[in-house]
């Protein structure tokens, strides 16, 4: 007899609610495997995580995976960082889109196959998480206007890297009046001329209760804002020239603010082990 997997209320869900392709949330994760467990947590996450832990779950409609080699996390800012301890840990960054509107339908899902992933023996455990959030979206600023592809597209199209990038307020007033800012005047002013198309806005929900235990609590909910810059070079060819000054620039901004991680990636080459023997 073949496992019940309730067709009829999948009918159900699928005539109701929120459909549309807008990417209102996100889940954002940076991890550092154990030493000498590379390769392992690697085909893991490449493997069986990545579909069974996340593409395979309702509304999660876009993922895609990066990897900062060791040249890449030398280049990381500030040295004393509020997200890593030391600032280069967390040397895979995997990004997913969520559909608007269905950020708590993907969350019960989520949290009961991270369960049942568990029981199962799925879950690899030699492994931290750095920085694990499910995010809110809060704007898109485009370099090129209406040209180009858009944030829904953003994690299909094949960019050349990823800067992450993490700011704290003192408030979650002073948070807003920092979006204000940077979407009206220091990131179109940055994306202009660069190599950088788009860079997405988030600020971090907090975690359910019931999460697994491995994952900690989001900080910063309030006073949080979380930067994806899609590169179309690799970052190490536009570091200096793209990314400098930018903590000097949001802590003289008017709104006040500071910068806790600049963090440049490349995009990992899905079913292989590319870039594992650089990342120590």
């Amino acid at each position: 007899m073949s496992e019940d997997t309730r067709s009829e209320t999948y009918a159900e869900l699928a005539a109701v609610g929120p459909y549309g392709v807008r990417p209102g949330h996100a889940l954002i994760t940076m991890v550092e495997p154990s030493p000498g467990h590379e390769y392992a947590y690697n085909r893991w996450y490449e493997d069986d995580h990545y579909y069974a832990g996340a593409m395979a779950m309702p509304w999660m409609f876009a993922g895609r995976r990066w990897v900062a080699t060791r040249d890449l996390q030398l280049l990381r800012r500030p040295e004393k960082s509020a997200i890593a301890e030391p600032v280069t840990a967390g040397c895979y960054l995997s990004t997913y889109w969520i559909t608007d509107g269905r950020y708590d339908d993907h969350m019960r899902w989520t949290v009961a196959i991270n369960k049942r992933l568990n029981r199962d023996g799925r879950v690899y455990r030699d492994r931290v998480h750095v920085f694990t959030a499910f995010q809110d979206h809060e704007a898109t600023v485009y370099r090129d206007g209406a040209a180009g592809p858009r944030d829904v597209h953003a994690l299909d199209h094949p960019y050349a890297g990823l800067v992450l990038q993490v700011l704290d307020t003192e408030s979650a007033e002073q948070r807003a009046e920092l979006l204000e800012w940077l979407v009206a005047r220091h990131l179109p002013q940055r994306l202009a001329g660069s190599p950088a198309a788009m860079v997405t806005v988030f600020r971090p929900t907090p975690l359910p209760g019931d999460r697994m235990t491995y994952v900690r609590q989001v900080e910063g909910v309030d006073t949080r804002l979380t930067l994806l810059w899609f590169l179309e070079t690799d970052p190490g060819e536009c570091w200096e020239r793209c990314f400098t000054g930018l903590e000097e620039a949001v802590t003289e901004a008017g709104p006040g603010g500071r910068v806790e991680l600049l963090a440049p990636f490349v995009p990992t080459i899905p079913g292989t082990d590319t870039y594992v023997d650089r990342l120590r």
